[in-house]
């Protein structure tokens, strides 16, 4: 291999980190003194995560040559299932701690059934992966809606809302606070291992392949329906882990704005992170990168005094941006 070659390699390799980096070194310039603050930056990590976490699922999805596009709405649905099931135990004066496990147990649950749901009809029924979450998004957020009316799930447990705001680690450092918010610990949690899995197990490989040219995996022996089933359902599984974690942190559910969004910025960080958008290659710790560079570009818009329209704005440029690099880069 040639030099420009390693050069044109390192830099397709990490290329999203250094964007991270001189964003991370313009957010400074222009959000100083307060962008690089350590409760602003623990904030902005903190913001990432619930977003970050669905991506990461995501990422498999759009590996496989797929999208889902219901993602946002169904942290809603299976969100509303937990608390539901949650405060059944509550109020009948049962064990809090069980309650919680009960309910966080079936916001898992549901996750991974309405993620095999879009799997099943996609793989057995043969229907474009776009029109199947633009239908199950439909479905989920409208479910949610009658289950409470257009109003909210609120959790009765107290407990369930303190685990929102807990850390794994705090300690203060002169006047500034240190600490590692749960929902970062399990974000980081969720990325290694599926970076394991992506890279590191026959499944990983498989993925790639089927995502790659679906009709050479299948003549190569690689069951492709099951590989992309699979790639919705645990999908559906870190939606449910997502959709704990942010119940945990506001302690109730208002069914018309839970999750709301979560689908584009998911795709978004996917993309930016480098994911192939055609699917067949891609990097579970780019879309980390990539998370965190969409809420560093927001932290830094909003220090600005950007009216909150024209970062939406921003946030497209930066997609379409990042897609047109892409393309270069195959060309």
């Amino acid at each position: 291999m040639t030099k420009a070659g390693a050069g044109k390699l390192d830099l397709e390799k990490y290329g999203s980190l250094l964007a991270l980096g001189v964003l991370f070194l313009l957010a400074s310039v222009i959000g100083r003194p307060y962008f690089i603050q350590p409760e602003n930056l623990i904030n902005v990590m903190r913001q990432s995560s619930y977003t970050g976490i669905i991506a990461l699922g995501m990422t498999f999805v759009i590996i496989s040559g797929g999208i889902d596009l219901s993602v946002g709405s169904m942290a809603a649905f299976v969100a509303s299932c937990g608390v539901i099931a949650m405060n059944s135990i509550v109020d009948k004066g049962g064990s809090e701690s069980v309650a919680i496990l009960y309910g966080v147990g079936i916001m898992i649950g549901a996750g991974f059934l309405a993620g095999a749901v879009n799997g099943f009809l996609i793989t057995k029924g043969k229907i474009v992966p776009f029109i199947v979450t633009l239908g199950t998004m439909s479905i989920f957020r409208y479910v949610s809606l009658q289950m409470a009316n257009a109003g909210e799930f609120a959790s009765h447990s107290q407990v369930f809302g303190n685990i929102g705001m807990s850390k794994i680690f705090s300690f203060r450092v002169g006047e500034s606070a240190i600490s590692l918010p749960t929902p970062v610990f399990v974000l980081l949690l969720l990325a290694a291992v599926l970076s394991f899995v992506l890279n590191n197990t026959r499944y990983g490989r498989y993925i790639c392949a089927v995502g790659s040219n679906s009709r050479v995996a299948l003549y190569s022996a690689v069951r492709v329906d099951r590989v992309r089933f699979w790639a919705y359902s645990i999908n559906g599984i870190v939606v449910g882990v997502s959709a704990a974690l942010l119940a945990a942190r506001f302690n109730t559910v208002s069914t018309p704005n839970f999750g709301l969004g979560f689908e584009l910025d998911a795709i978004a960080a996917v993309i930016i992170g480098g994911t192939a958008m055609a699917g067949g290659r891609g990097s579970v710790w780019g879309t980390i990168v990539g998370v965190f560079m969409l809420q560093i570009i927001q932290n830094m818009l909003n220090m600005a005094g950007l009216s909150p329209y024209l970062q939406g704005v921003v946030k497209g440029v930066v997609i379409i941006a990042s897609v047109y690099i892409q393309r270069q880069r195959q060309t």
